[in-house]
C-alpha cells in the first residue's frame, strides 16, 4: 500500500482521494493493484492542492489596500501557488496625505481589518494562509521592556593602577545586574584567567582592592546585561527590543500582545499555521536567572567559575563552557519553543518554525513544532555541505513530520528581479535532494498599483511576482514543483546513513567576548573573538568538508542525528557516522554500542570519542567513555570501524553496504533522494550542473518493473531494463523513477526514424506589448535589447510566422541548446543560480493556430507541436518575456533619504551597482524537427 503521511487539515474531498489510493493499494490482487497504480499515476499528473508551493507575502509598511490584496491573491492562485505566509516588514514610502497613501501601524485596527480581509479572500480562493507571529525578525517589539530584552553576559576589563586601593565600577543600567568581580594577574592583554580571584567589596561606586606593587592587575566585572538588539526590518509601529529567548515571561508577553491580537483577524477559523522566522538573536548568551537555572540543572554554582567563559581556566574550561551552553539550549526549548507550541495548539493552529541559529537550539529542538522549516544557503553546494535545510528535513524524518518546508530562493541570483524560472528550478531541486517537500518561496512583494515598474521589492531576495515579464510561465514551473513535492511525500524517507552532530563539542567551544576599549585583539590567555553560541553555525567547523560529500559520492543519502534524538527515538538507520567526535554522553554511547551489537554499522572518523561532556565527575565518566570506545572499535564488534582519513570513508561504506544509487561513470553533480513505499521504491534524480550528462544509473531497488515519471508534464513511461537505466540528462534536468513488482506502465518501443530539420529563424514579425513601441520585422532573429529604443524595455513581445507542414508528420519546435556560463572562481557567498543562458531570454509561450502548445523556460528548449498542427499552412505565435532588470537599469535609483530620516535605515538595496541590460527575445536559431509519424 502507499502511505500518505502527515497531511494535516485535509479537506473532505482531498481526504477521500487519499483514502481511495491507500485502500486500493492494500490488496494484492491483480485488478486492485492495477487500480492503485492508476490512482497513483492520476495523482502524480494532477497532484493535490496542498503540495503546491507557498509564497512569503511581504507587506511593506504595511501600506496595503483591499483591492490590491484581492488582485495579488488571485494572481497567485492563477499561477499555481497554493498559499501565502504574511510577513509584515519595513515601509517603502512615507505617508502622503495629498494622495491618501498610508502605512498602517502594525496591529492597529486598520491592519487587523486588512489581515482579516486577506484571510477571508484566501479562504474563498482555496489558498492556505500562514501568519508570522511578529513583524520583522527575531520576535520582539514595543511591548518588550528592557527587563525582557535579549540578554548577554557583559564582561568589562578594567586595569588596576599600581598601589591603587580602588577602581570605578562600570556603569550599570536598567536591565543589568553585577554578578561577580575577579582580580586577575596581568594587564588587559596578558591576563592569567586561571589565577582569577573573586572580590566583592564595593563602596560608593568603586571596587575596593588591596594595593599591590608586585605587577599589573586587571579587574573583571561580570554583568548580567542586554544585547540591545532591535527587531530587524520592522514595520511601522513594530520597532523595539528583541525578546529574551531564555525567559518564559518574555515570550508570554509577546504572545499576549502580538499573537492574541493577530488572531483577532481570524475570528472564524485560525490560520493554517503561525510562523517563527529565523532565530537570529545574535550575541544573546545570558538571562538574569541563568545562575539559578544553571545550579538547578547542572548541580553546581557557575559564579566562581565565570572566568572560564572568557579564557583558559585550566583543564576544566571546556567542560564548564559545555554546561553553560547546554543550559542555554534547555532554556530556549523550555522557555521559548514549548510555550509557543502550546500557545499554537491552544488556538487550534500549527507551529511552523525555523529552529536553528541563535540562541543555540539543536536538531532535537525541532520536536517542539508541527512543521519544521529549513532555509537555503544560496550556494551551489548546499546539498553537499552542512545546511539548515537538511537539518530541518532530518528533524522531520526523526520526529514523524512528513511535510517539511524550506525558505527557498532567499538570495537567488541577486539582485531582486534578476532570477529566472530556471534559476528557481535549479535551487528548488537542491532542496528536494535534501528531503524538503514543501517550498515556501522568498518571496512575493506586495506592490501598490501606483508604484513604478517593476514595483516594490525586498532589499535582498528574489522578487517572484507578476512584475517579472516572464511570469506567464509560472503555472508551468509551479506544476513541476507541485508534482515533485507530492511525490516526495509518498511513503517514508529511505536514507541509509545518520551523521551524528556533536552538540556536546559545540557547547564546549562556546565563548563570551570580552569588552575592552582601544585594545588589540588576540591577547594571550583569553578569548576576545566575540560571543559564539550557535550549534548549527559550529557544524561546518566540527564536521569538516569531507564527510557529507564522501557519503553522497559513495551512493548513499543521509540525515543528521544528535544525542537527544538517539535517546528519544533510537537509531533508525543502517549506518551511524561519528565525525571526529570527542565528547558524547555515556547513555547515548551505550545505545550506539547496542545498535552495533545488533548489526548496525558504526563508523568513527579522525578519532574515537574520549571525553565526558560535563564538569561534574568528568574524570571518572571520561574514563568510561574511553573504555566504551575501546570495546566498541577495538573489541569483537565487526560492524564498528575507525577511519582516520575521511577520504577513505566512501570506500568503507561501499564495502559495508550496497549503495543506493550510483552512476557509471561516477558523477558527483547528479543527486538523488529515495522514498520507500510499501509497494515499491521512488527515486528523485537531478542533474545539478549546467552540462548535459550521459551516464548509466544503478538503483538498489530489486523490483521487477520500473517507470519514469516526468515531473514537467506528468507523463508516465515504462523502462525495460531495471538493473541499469541509461540517463541522458539535460542541464538542470530532473526525473522520478518508480520501481515495483506490480504490473505497471509498459516500456515504449524504440522507433528509429529520419528527422527533417527545417530552419525557420528568418522572417519573423515582432509586436511589443507596449503601445508606445513600434512593431518590427526581423529578417534574422536577434537580441532586441541592442536596439536603442528597446535597451531598457522589460516586458513581452509576440513573434509571429506562418509555417507549412506536410501531412502525417510529428513536429517539434526546437530553440537549440542553452549556453553554459562560467562559474566565478572563487564562488562568492551567494552564488546560487542556473549557470546556463537560455536561447530564449527569459521564457516563452508557444501557440499554434491559436492554441497553447507549451512553454519554454528549461532545457530541452523544445515544444511538441504535433497535437495542434495540421497539414499545410499554420500560424505560429511565440510570446516572449524578458527580465525586469532592464527597466531597473534605465531608472534612477530610489532616493530613500527622507524615508531613512523618518524611520531609520531599515534596509539598503543590495547588488544594485554595475547592472547592465540583459539580452532579450529569441536569440535563435529556431528549427522545426519533422518526423514521419508512421515510423
Amino acid at each position: 500500500m502507499i502511505r500518505l503521511l502527515g497531511i494535516v487539515f485535509a479537506s473532505k474531498t482531498r481526504l477521500a482521494r487519499i483514502l481511495a489510493i491507500w485502500l486500493c493499494c492494500c490488496f494484492a490482487s491483480s485488478g486492485d493493484t492495477q487500480q492503485s497504480m492508476r490512482e497513483l499515476h492520476t495523482s502524480f499528473a494532477d497532484p493535490p492542492a496542498d503540495s503546491r508551493i507557498m509564497m512569503r507575502w511581504w507587506w511593506f509598511g504595511p501600506a496595503v489596500t483591499k483591492p490590491e490584496l484581492q488582485r495579488e491573491l488571485e494572481q497567485m492562485k492563477a499561477a499555481g501557488i497554493g498559499g501565502v505566509e504574511v510577513a509584515t516588514l519595513y515601509p517603502q514610502a512615507l505617508d502622503d496625505p495629498s494622495t491618501g497613501f498610508h502605512n498602517l501601524p502594525f496591529l492597529s485596527d486598520e491592519y487587523i481589518d486588512a489581515l482579516r480581509f486577506a484571510s477571508t479572500q484566501a479562504s474563498k480562493l482555496g489558498l492556505r494562509m500562514d501568519v508570522t507571529l511578529g513583524s520583522g525578525w527575531p520576535f520582539g517589539g514595543p511591548t518588550i521592556p528592557i527587563t525582557q530584552a535579549a540578554g548577554e553576559l557583559r564582561v568589562e576589563a578594567v586595569s588596576i593602577p599600581e598601589a591603587a586601593g580602588s577602581v570605578a565600577v562600570p556603569s550599570i543600567s536598567a536591565g543589568e545586574n553585577l554578578l561577580q568581580v575577579f582580580i586577575v594577574p596581568g594587564g588587559e592583554t596578558t591576563m592569567k584567567v586561571v589565577d582569577a580571584k573573586p572580590v566583592s567589596e564595593i563602596r560608593a561606586g568603586r571596587l575596593i582592592v588591596v594595593p599591590d606593587k608586585a605587577g599589573q592587575r586587571t579587574a573583571l566585572f561580570f554583568i548580567s546585561s542586554r544585547t540591545g538588539m532591535m527587531v530587524k526590518r520592522p514595520s511601522v509601529g513594530a520597532s523595539g527590543f528583541v525578546l529574551d529567548h531564555y525567559d518564559a515571561h518574555a515570550i508570554s508577553t509577546h504572545l499576549q500582545a502580538v499573537g492574541d491580537r493577530l488572531l483577532q483577524a481570524f475570528p472564524d477559523k485560525p490560520p493554517y499555521a503561525v510562523f517563527s522566522d529565523s532565530l537570529e538573536d545574535y550575541g544573546s548568551n545570558w538571562t538574569p536567572d541563568l545562575l539559578v537555572e544553571f545550579h538547578n540543572r547542572r548541580g553546581y554554582d557557575l559564579t566562581p567559575l565565570l572566568p572560564a567563559l572568557i579564557g583558559n581556566d585550566g583543564p576544566q574550561t571546556e567542560a564548564i563552557r559545555h554546561d553553560w551552553g547546554k543550559t542555554l539550549t534547555e532554556l530556549t526549548d523550555e522557555h521559548f519553543l514549548q510555550p509557543m507550541h502550546a500557545w499554537a495548539r491552544q488556538h487550534g493552529t500549527l507551529l511552523r518554525s525555523q529552529t536553528y541559529g541563535f540562541p543555540p537550539v539543536t536538531l532535537s529542538s525541532n520536536r517542539f513544532e508541527d512543521l519544521p522549516e529549513g532555509e537555503g544557503k544560496a550556494t551551489l553546494n548546499m546539498w553537499r555541505e552542512f545546511s539548515d535545510t537538511r537539518w530541518a528535513a532530518s528533524a522531520g524524518h526523526l520526529f514523524g513530520h512528513n511535510v517539511i518546508s524550506s525558505e527557498t530562493w532567499t538570495w537567488l541570483h541577486s539582485p531582486a528581479f534578476r532570477a529566472t524560472p530556471l534559476d528557481m528550478k535549479a535551487e528548488a531541486d537542491l532542496h528536494f535532494l535534501q528531503g524538503i517537500n514543501q517550498l515556501v518561496g522568498h518571496g512575493w512583494p506586495y506592490s501598490p498599483e501606483n508604484a513604478d515598474e517593476p514595483g516594490w521589492r525586498m532589499y535582498a531576495a528574489a522578487a517572484l511576482n507578476e512584475h517579472n515579464p516572464w511570469f506567464f510561465v509560472m503555472p508551468d514551473l509551479t506544476k513541476y514543483l507541485q508534482r515533485v513535492s507530492f511525490a516526495l511525500r509518498l511513503g517514508k524517507p529511505a536514507n541509509d546513513v545518520a551523521l551524528f552532530l556533536p552538540n556536546d563539542d559545540a557547547w564546549a567551544s562556546f565563548t563570551v567576548g570580552l569588552q575592552r576599549k582601544g585594545l588589540p585583539h588576540s591577547a594571550a590567555g583569553f578569548d576576545d573573538s566575540g560571543s559564539n553560541v550557535s550549534i548549527d553555525e559550529s557544524m561546518d567547523r566540527l564536521l569538516g568538508k569531507q564527510v557529507i560529500a564522501q557519503v553522497l559520492d559513495a551512493g548513499f543519502n543521509l540525515d543528521f542525528i544528535d544525542a537527544d534524538a538517539i535517546d528519544k527515538v533510537g537509531i533508525p538507520y543502517k549506518v551511524l557516522i561519528l565525525p571526529g567526535v570527542e565528547r558524547i554522553p555515556e547513555a547515548t554511547y551505550e545505545t550506539i554500542v547496542d545498535f552495533a551489537r545488533h548489526g548496525g554499522i558504526v563508523i568513527a572518523t579522525r578519532r574515537l570519542p574520549s571525553t565526558a561532556p560535563g564538569y561534574l565527575n568528568r574524570e571518572s565518566e571520561s574514563a568510561q567513555i574511553h573504555e566504551t570506545s575501546q570495546a566498541l572499535f577495538h573489541g569483537n564488534i565487526a560492524t564498528a570501524h575507525l577511519v582516520e582519513d575521511e577520504h577513505n570513508l566512501g570506500a568503507l561504506l561501499c564495502v559495508s553496504l550496497e549503495p543506493d544509487f550510483t552512476t557509471t561513470p561516477a558523477n558527483p553533480e547528479i543527486g538523488f533522494i529515495h522514498r520507500k513505499m510499501e509497494n515499491g521504491d521512488l527515486y528523485f534524480v537531478a542533474n545539478t550542473s549546467n552540462q548535459r550528462l550521459h551516464t548509466l544509473a544503478h538503483f538498489r531497488s530489486h523490483q521487477e518493473h520500473a517507470e519514469i515519471w516526468d515531473p514537467f508534464i506528468g507523463r508516465i513511461s515504462g523502462v525495460k531494463d531495471t538493473a541499469s537505466i541509461m540517463l541522458d540528462l539535460e542541464p538542470y534536468e530532473s526525473r522520478l523513477f518508480f520501481f515495483s513488482d506490480n504490473a505497471m506502465q509498459p516500456a515504449p518501443d524504440a522507433k528509429a526514424a529520419a528527422t527533417k530539420i527545417v530552419e525557420i529563424s528568418n522572417g519573423w514579425h515582432v509586436t511589443f506589448h507596449d503601445p508606445k513601441l513600434h512593431s518590427l520585422d526581423m529578417p534574422v532573429l536577434n537580441d532586441w535589447q541592442k536596439q536603442a529604443e528597446l535597451r531598457y524595455y522589460s516586458g513581452t513581445a509576440t513573434y509571429t510566422k506562418n509555417v507549412t507542414v506536410d501531412p502525417g508528420m510529428t513536429v517539434v519546435l526546437d530553440f537549440d541548446e542553452g549556453t553554459p556560463v562560467a562559474k566565478p572562481n572563487p564562488l562568492g557567498p551567494h552564488n546560487m543560480r542556473a549557470y546556463l543562458e537560455s536561447p530564449v531570454r527569459e521564457a516563452a509561450q508557444v501557440f499554434v493556430n491559436g492554441q497553447l502548445a507549451g512553454y519554454i523556460w528549461h532545457p530541452p528548449y523544445r515544444v511538441d507541436l504535433t497535437p495542434f498542427i495540421h497539414p499545410g499552412r499554420n500560424e505560429l505565435k511565440i510570446v516572449v518575456g524578458n527580465s525586469a532588470i532592464n527597466t531597473l537599469v534605465g531608472q534612477s535609483k530610489p532616493d530613500y533619504r527622507l524615508l531613512y530620516a523618518r524611520y531609520g535605515t531599515l534596509f539598503v538595496p543590495q547588488d544594485m551597482d554595475f547592472l547592465e541590460p540583459l539580452p532579450s527575445g529569441i536569440l535563435g536559431p529556431v528549427k522545426l524537427l519533422e518526423t514521419n509519424a508512421g515510423h
